[in-house]
């Protein structure tokens, strides 16, 4: 199922997160424990502006679920491998020297069998010494359902507004609705968009990751204040 109708307006409506930064970050992160790292996936690429950043370090390649916005990833990024793909069965067919799954996509697995899988597919993608960098969606704990948000943007030609209230079903998974309201020179769309993201504990992401035969380490800032998972696949003992 696409993670949204409109992927031509995804871009717009994530304009204030600074990629760059992020990238930045990321590449430090990577080099401080695999120095001489080449080779990069990126598992839900999106739109690729991650990968806009990181192709200037490494020679990259990006998989997405969700056609629409690897469509956008693809104008963006001529030239870059991208497929579409499902981190839980993925099989490239080759390794890489950093793994990165970022932006909470790890979130919208279905729960700890589903975790469990993905975690052993992305190990399976990394060479030996090898990063995989994930970013968590919210823990349990810190989750506020019935909280609303609202987000607004605009660009040449086109405003966006995004009304959110956040909610909670079966106790682990959390739920957004969002009502949206875009308008061009040539009127008004409204549509609306539910998600749904399984709340992982913990230590049960860490559980994951080591069951995959990695090392694991967690800071708990990360890149946007939701923690990231660091995890290396262990180099041969000499």
């Amino acid at each position: 199922m696409p993670y949204t109708a409109r992927p031509d307006l995804y871009d717009l409506e994530y304009a204030q997160k600074d990629y760059a930064a992020e990238s930045a970050a990321l590449v430090q992160l990577i080099r401080a424990r695999n120095p001489d790292a080449r080779t990069l996936l990126d598992v839900a690429c999106g739109t690729g502006k991650h990968l806009d950043h990181l192709r200037q370090e490494f020679d990259v390649m990006g998989v997405d679920l969700d056609e629409g916005l690897l469509a956008v990833a693809r104008e963006r990024l001529p030239g870059v491998p991208l497929e579409q793909g499902d981190m839980r069965t993925l099989d490239l067919g080759r390794r890489f020297d950093a793994v990165t799954c970022l932006f909470s996509a790890i979130g919208f697995l279905g729960g700890v069998d589903e975790l469990e899988a993905a975690a052993r597919s992305l190990a399976a993608h990394l060479e030996p010494g090898g990063v995989l960098l994930v970013e968590p969606w919210l823990t349990p704990d810190v989750w506020l359902p019935s909280t609303p948000h609202v987000l607004a943007e605009k660009a040449p030609g086109v405003a966006l507004a995004r009304v959110t209230l956040s909610g909670l079903r079966d106790e682990r998974i959390s739920t957004t609705e969002m009502h949206y309201v875009v308008a061009t020179p040539d009127g008004f769309h409204e549509f609306v968009e539910h998600h749904e993201l399984y709340l992982f504990t913990a230590d049960e992401m860490r559980a994951a990751f080591e069951s995959a035969g990695l090392e694991v380490e967690h800071d708990p800032d990360g890149l946007i204040g939701r923690g990231l998972w660091i995890a290396t696949r262990p180099a041969p003992t000499p």
